[in-house]
């Protein structure tokens, strides 16, 4: 921010003081020969021819240089065949004047003819009454009082701009270095969070960081959870392999007979539980990224292929906008479908219909109804089917598993699933409502 802005200052006052030095030397500039036309003009006023055809003015000049030698303010007048009629101040020199052109109007131009003297010229070209001979009519000062000016006028805006400069630049670092203030303090809470001092930012800043502050905390709260959600999943993951693990203990320190029949048991049991922790864990890493998007329409269609194979005498309908997206990973979007449209196959009556985005009108979530003709759940059991390990239909196989997980995942990224019974088929309806994905 700094550089950008000493770049800026620079490029503008660079600029401003050129164009402010070309306005104010052409202004004294103009002053200067505005003073030498006043006196082109004063000499042809006052010229006129004498008896023998030269010139001669019939009024002295007012400005008393013209009679000091070498005074650095002269005139002359020249003619084709006459005599250099000059002024006392030039002495013993001559203006070189070139009478091969005719100057309707004042022609002013620089002059280096004279050694050491720079000198600005004004000429013009002049026919006088009475007479055919095209007098050259001319005044030259010296530049040094020009150049003076302009020096003094250029040292004053030098120094007037670097100091101008340098003040801008001041204020441009107190204002960065004051306006980046606030992110300073919010680094100094940061160092103190990280050195176990405090858990947030609760330090009150400027309303322009406010919104930084607040998202930190919300980043900070967000980390807190995932972490509290860690050490749950650790906990309940070892309470769970706990029981199988002592009846396994108890089995082999006895010596049991039927020790393998119980491995085998209490194995499956463990296994169920590693399945749905490491699923749960999946899901958690994945949302964190904020970036989770799928397309209910390809997740439903990949799962109702894979189902289909497993059931080939189901009956599979799909329906509404496949399109849909939803603020889930693929994965576990298909993983969710798959434990519900496989269930809808398994214990339905042999019909399942998929319903996506079923409530279009909801701007915030995208709800998919999976739908059988089966016998369905009574009221009071639906609760219970969401319970890790929960199954009302033991004749069939399963781990018990599939809803818990759907429960969870479908949390995990703030969506929910509840059961109902369904209006047109007659059996289970499974609805599962999932954030709509903003892109």
């Amino acid at each position: 921010m700094l550089l950008i802005a000493l770049a800026w200052i620079t490029v503008l006052l660079l600029g401003g003081g050129i164009a402010l030095d070309r306005t104010l030397t052409g202004l004294v500039t103009r002053s200067f020969d505005e003073q030498l036309g006043y006196m082109l003009t004063a000499m042809v006023a006052s010229a006129e021819l004498g008896p023998d055809g030269e010139v001669f003015f019939n009024r002295p000049l007012g400005d008393q240089r013209f009679l000091e030698p070498n005074s650095g303010l002269y005139w002359q007048i020249s003619g084709p065949g006459h005599e250099d009629f000059p002024s006392r101040s030039l002495w013993d020199r001559t203006l070189k004047l070139k009478d091969d052109h005719f100057d309707t109007g004042p022609h002013i131009y620089d002059s280096l003819q004279f050694k050491g003297e720079k000198l600005r010229v004004i000429e013009r070209s002049v026919i006088l009454p009475a007479s055919k001979t095209r007098w050259q009519f001319s005044v030259a000062a010296s530049r040094a009082d020009l150049d003076g000016q302009i020096q003094r006028i250029r040292a004053i805006l030098i120094w007037s701009f670097v100091v101008l400069g340098l003040g801008l630049a001041g204020m441009a670092a107190l204002q960065t270095y004051y306006g980046l203030g606030p992110l300073r303090r919010v680094r100094r809470a940061i160092a103190r969070m990280r050195q176990g001092g405090a858990a947030r930012v609760d330090e009150p800043l400027p309303l322009e960081v406010q919104p930084l502050v607040e998202e930190l905390n919300a980043l900070l709260e967000h980390s807190v959870r995932q972490a509290e959600e860690a050490r749950t999943h650790a906990g309940n993951l070892a309470h769970a392999l706990k029981t199988p693990l002592t009846v396994v203990m108890n089995a082999a320190t006895a010596k049991a007979d039927d020790l393998a029949d119980t491995v085998i048991r209490e194995a499956a049991v463990m296994r169920r539980q590693v399945d749905h922790h490491l699923a749960r864990a999946r899901a958690v890493g994945r949302r964190a990224t904020g970036l989770s998007r799928a397309i209910a329409g390809e997740s439903a269609e990949a799962v109702q292929r894979a189902v289909v194979r497993l059931y080939p005498k189901v009956r599979f309908d799909m329906d509404g906008n496949r399109d849909a997206l939803v603020a889930i990973e693929r994965q576990d979007l298909d993983e969710i479908l798959g434990n519900l449209i496989e269930n809808a196959a398994k214990y339905g009556g042999g019909s399942v219909f998929i319903t996506l985005d079923a409530v279009p009108g909801d701007a915030k979530f995208c709800e998919i109804w999976i739908e059988d003709d089966g016998p369905g759940v009574p009221e009071e059991a639906r609760g219970q089917l969401f319970a890790r390990g929960a199954r009302l239909d033991t004749g069939k196989p399963g781990t018990g598993l599939g809803l818990a997980i759907v429960r969870d995942v479908a949390e995990l990224y703030g969506g929910s699933t509840d059961l109902d019974e369904s209006d047109d088929l007659g059996g289970l309806l499974a609805r599962l409502r999932l954030p709509r994905s903003g892109n």
